[in-house]
């Protein structure tokens, strides 16, 4: 167990220091602008799963605010999956209005522009009016995209600077192997949260909170006399992205109700012993190969966190909409339902899910409402929070400050 104190994390990564984290930079609307542009307008964006889109003519469209930017993805008929801005080459209309779709083309509604599935103008109404016209010039500005084990990435650098693999690096290759395509999403919440995007990420990057905050929740199988604040089985940090290995309770007892909901699924409160493994899992899950393990929270630079179990994942975006808002959309996926008490056992697994999301957002709005009254300049952080000390470098390196 991580629970003794002669076990430091930060001084394994000295390039880390230990010094406090200026809080100007969760407030600063120049420093805001900087992220939009030096990070979300550079890296590569989680935007979905290929099977939002299953079929030939599926589309779906993804506003980000943070790049100011509409986003159309769409699978052609020749079965790939393409990006493009949501942006008519006339005069800049939305050529999709509608969220999700399937269709043969896009015909812009405004003055009739049609494409077709790769991006092509195809048509233009009283084309012989327009000056030295050349159709194929105009037609959807394309938008670099990739997949990796089924999600699908976009990145609005015209040339981006590293390939999605190279991007995802060595995190990404430990995943592969975990049963994603044999998952289906069963539930989603989205929220509107009145803080700035890093304090957002910061509220989920540590088990410290678990035993205090979630103690009505979740947090008693987290959280007992031998391991009292959710101390971590292991920490990795990587150039971008970073992964955290979570414990169970050894001394949680589930009540009659979970222990029904965990005979026939996964959840966040089936932390039992020696549970029985339902998949191979990858190396790169529960790297320490603890039997009391449960999950690994796996983020990826800059706004997509995983949360693998064995049997259910789930995942979070966040999303920046200004320097003191953020959109969090929380997706869950299960094994496909053959019956009655698997089904049951997911839906109790959502609502516990949602139980704990709601006690986590009740913090957020009230921590940033607190950080422009001036009081503290700096958060300080303990060695379990290893993560968010991670986290805040690595932006001011991606920002150059």
């Amino acid at each position: 167990m991580a629970t003794t104190t002669d076990r430091k994390w930060t001084t394994q990564y000295p390039e880390l220091g230990t010094d406090p984290i200026p809080i100007e930079r969760c407030l600063s609307p120049q420093y805001f602008e900087q992220e939009r542009e030096r990070i979300f307008r550079r890296v590569w964006l989680n935007i979905g799963r290929e099977e939002e889109i299953p079929h030939k003519g599926d589309y779906f469209v993804k506003d980000l605010e943070v790049c100011n930017s509409s986003i159309l993805v769409v699978r052609g008929k020749d079965d790939v999956i393409r990006a493009f801005y949501n942006m008519c080459s006339h005069r800049g209309n939305k050529v999709v209005r509608a969220c999700t779709g399937r269709t043969g083309g896009f015909v812009c509604g405004f003055h009739g522009w049609k494409y077709d599935l790769s991006g092509n103008l195809l048509h233009v109404p009283d084309e012989e009016q327009f000056f030295d016209f050349e159709r194929g010039k105009y037609g959807l500005t394309s938008i670099a995209a990739d997949l990796w084990n089924g999600f699908i990435f976009i990145n609005l650098n015209p040339q981006p600077a590293e390939t999605l693999g190279e991007f995802l690096g060595e995190l990404g290759e430990g995943l592969t192997g975990y049963p994603f395509d044999q998952m289906a999403l069963v539930g989603t919440y989205r929220a509107e949260v009145k803080a700035n995007w890093k304090v957002t990420l910061d509220s989920f990057q540590e088990g410290y909170h678990v035993a205090f905050l979630h103690k009505r929740s979740a947090g008693r199988a987290y959280a007992d006399q031998k391991n009292p604040v959710t101390h971590a089985l292991a920490f990795r940090l990587f150039k971008l992205h970073r992964m955290m290995s979570i414990p169970g309770a050894a001394s949680y007892r589930p009540t009659p109700v979970e222990m029904l909901a965990h005979r026939f699924g996964s959840s966040i409160t089936n932390v039992e012993e020696n549970r029985g493994s339902q998949h191979s899992l990858p190396a790169a899950l529960n790297p320490t190969k603890s039997a009391n393990w449960v999950f690994d929270m796996i983020i990826f630079f800059p706004n997509l966190f995983m949360f693998l179990f064995d049997g259910t994942y789930f995942t979070y975006n966040f999303w920046p909409l200004a320097t003191d808002r953020t959109v969090w959309e929380t997706r869950t996926y299960y094994p496909q339902a053959e019956n009655a008490g698997q089904r049951f056992s997911q839906e109790y697994a959502k609502c516990a899910l949602r139980d704990t999301l709601r006690e986590d957002g009740n913090t957020l709005e009230a921590i940033h409402g607190n950080l422009a009254s001036g009081a503290k300049t700096h958060f300080v952080l303990q060695d379990q929070e290893i993560l968010i000390r991670h986290s805040h470098k690595v932006v001011a390196e991606m920002v150059g400050s």
